[in-house]
């Protein structure tokens, strides 16, 4: 039995492809591991939208991984980390990892000034739930954050190394520097997809938590404690599902991935 569960798949979620850049940390960590990835690219972004609805997006994203008997799911969106965690894990039992809490706790742990940044969607951003976690590992933390909303469709269509990224990440950075941040949250797991702009703008001495670094190493960790790590010594592969395949899709996946695409199918999530 127990052989059976470690060679099932991991399951990843994202309101886009924005959670690719998790993928892509995971099969860094766990090239063995079996992945499938389901995208929402019909109803993204999630990051405008109530929280009402996001929950009941969640429970039809989840629904869908579980249909594909997965062992353990990955919530690579932090509108959904932090909006929908409770209904979640109050529905399934098995293990459900979310992008905020690693992040958060990294950067509790890792300023020195007590400072810390954090930019994601109006969804992440009016939840509070970073900074409840964060005041709660570090009560002397100050927490300055500020809504991105322009990154999300900018990493979707492609342009995140365009010169029309980096002239809105500093717009969006100048407040967050001028306020004396040493550390900054990247609370959207599109935006690593930006860190080398966001590493010139923000300068040395301010740290990038990378969301979908600190998720993967998470999801090794809870792999290795549940004794479920997958046994088999070839690598795993990856099937990717979509409710809608944007024409460009496998441009921007081979983006965020650094790899072709390919097993993309679309369907219907409404029926979960």
């Amino acid at each position: 039995m127990k052989k059976r569960i470690n060679n099932l798949p991991i399951g990843i979620f994202d309101s886009g492809v924005g959670g690719l850049t998790v993928v892509k940390e995971i099969l860094k960590k766990l090239p063995n591991e079996n992945i499938i990835y389901f995208g929402d690219t019909a109803r993204v972004p999630y990051g405008p939208k109530s929280s009402d609805t996001i929950r009941h997006f969640a429970l039809q994203d989840t629904a869908f991984l579980i249909s594909k008997k997965v062992k353990l799911i990955v919530v690579a969106c932090n509108s959904v980390s932090s909006n929908a965690m409770p209904v979640l894990k109050r529905h399934y039992k098995l293990p459900i990892i979310d992008v905020l809490k690693p992040n958060a706790e990294y950067a509790a742990y890792s300023t020195k000034n007590n400072v810390i940044g954090i930019i994601g969607t109006h969804a992440t951003i009016e939840s509070g739930a970073y900074e409840k976690y964060i005041n709660r590992i570090n009560p002397l933390s100050k927490v300055i954050k500020i809504p991105t909303p322009l990154l999300v469709p900018i990493a979707e269509e492609g342009w995140a190394n365009h010169q029309i990224a980096h002239d809105i990440l500093k717009i969006y950075l100048a407040p967050l520097i001028r306020k004396g941040i040493d550390t900054l949250i990247l609370g959207c797991t599109h935006y690593p997809l930006f860190e080398k702009s966001l590493k010139n703008i923000a300068g040395k001495n301010i740290k990038i938590i990378n969301s979908a670094r600190y998720t993967a190493k998470t999801v090794k960790d809870i792999l290795i404690n549940e004794n479920i790590l997958n046994n088999d010594k070839k690598k795993g592969d990856i099937r990717f599902y979509l409710s809608d395949i944007p024409r460009n899709f496998k441009y921007v996946a081979k983006q965020f991935l650094k790899m072709p695409v390919s097993n993309v199918k679309k369907i219907n999530i409404e029926k979960y």
